[in-house]
């Protein structure tokens, strides 16, 4: 029995960082700004940085360095890419049973081009990471008092093979769809929403979901917050992010800081949140934990290098600020 199962992507990624591309100011862009560069130039490179990624393996390592026993379900090549996931897996002492090696695609890639205020755009060869395969997906081996679920490529029957699976188990669903699975609308989604103890979003997915102006925090709350059985939590970016749960509202602030680079901030938060839920209980709490662990992510370069080792100290939490409508 494992404390948490994992399920998404696990990707190969690759930090571009430079401080030549230009940042314009975009209405349209989710941080607000777009990353320019000259077609046809040679463009000097500040850093470059190879690690492994992806939402399931960035919040089972956030899991097992807070202590809990932790198995990843995704689905990688046999190629390079899928071994150093596989290696960097095992070096957390995290179960790799649930890793699938397929011949067919190859590892999924990340190329994230990183500005010099640490705002980046990921480009995304989904590859492997879209073809996990539901049918020998080994649940008797699996079971778990808590599931972690990240985007799985919009694969419907997996998602239900999931919450199915959740249910004969009695398991506990923390839920963190992607564009795929968030494309099929509330009403669709409604029934397994419902099945949901903690539903995570950032402000624009909230806002597709709700059908609530991105700027309407207040609307996504209302509209969405009775949906999972136990919490609703909205990340924001540098604005922070906010938990609704039983009719109360939570909002905490970002650390202030020097941001290296942003990627994997959303899934430490996450994780960071749902295994302080695990353990501790208490909403509030939660939040300090995942907030916590997105700084220290944001402050390296790469999603898991940061992640912190080991639960925060009462200290470390009482840094955080809190406050609730």
């Amino acid at each position: 029995m494992f404390d948490v199962v994992t399920i998404g992507a696990a990707t190969r990624d690759i930090f571009v960082r430079s401080k030549r591309f230009q940042n314009v100011p975009s209405d349209s862009a989710p941080d607000g700004w777009n990353a320019c560069l000259p077609l046809g130039a040679k463009i000097p490179i500040d850093e470059l940085v190879f690690e492994t990624g992806g939402g399931a393996t960035n919040a089972a390592v956030t899991f097992r360095r807070f202590g809990l026993k932790t198995a990843c379900v995704s689905c990688v090549g046999d190629d390079t890419g899928g071994r150093e996931i596989l290696t960097q897996l095992k070096a957390e002492k995290i179960d790799t049973r649930g890793v699938q090696r397929t011949m067919a695609h190859r590892t999924a890639y990340s190329i994230i081009l990183v500005a010099g205020t640490g705002n980046r755009a990921i480009l995304v060869a989904r590859g492997a990471s879209a073809h996990l395969d539901r049918r020998t997906i080994d649940w008797q081996a699996l079971r778990s008092r808590w599931i972690y679920f990240t985007s799985v490529a919009g694969k419907l029957a997996l998602i239900q093979d999931v919450f199915a699976h959740a249910r004969t188990s009695l398991a506990r669903v923390a839920w963190n769809p992607g564009n795929l699975e968030i494309a099929f609308g509330r009403k669709k989604l409604l029934p397994l929403l419902l099945q949901t103890d903690v539903l995570i979003l950032n402000r624009e997915e909230a806002a597709e979901l709700s059908d609530c102006s991105p700027r309407d925090l207040s609307c996504m709350c209302k509209t969405l917050g009775s949906l999972p059985r136990r919490v609703l939590v909205i990340t924001d970016g540098s604005r922070g992010a906010s938990a609704t749960a039983r009719g109360v509202t939570w909002h905490v602030a970002a650390m202030k800081g020097k941001v290296v680079n942003t990627t994997g901030a959303g899934d430490a938060f996450g994780s960071g949140c749902v295994a302080s839920l695990m353990t501790d209980g208490d909403i509030s709490t939660a939040l300090r934990v995942g907030t916590l662990n997105a700084f220290s992510v944001v402050r390296h370069m790469g999603a898991q290098t940061g992640i912190v080792q080991a639960y925060p100290s009462a200290r470390g939490l009482a840094r955080v600020h809190i406050t609730s409508t």
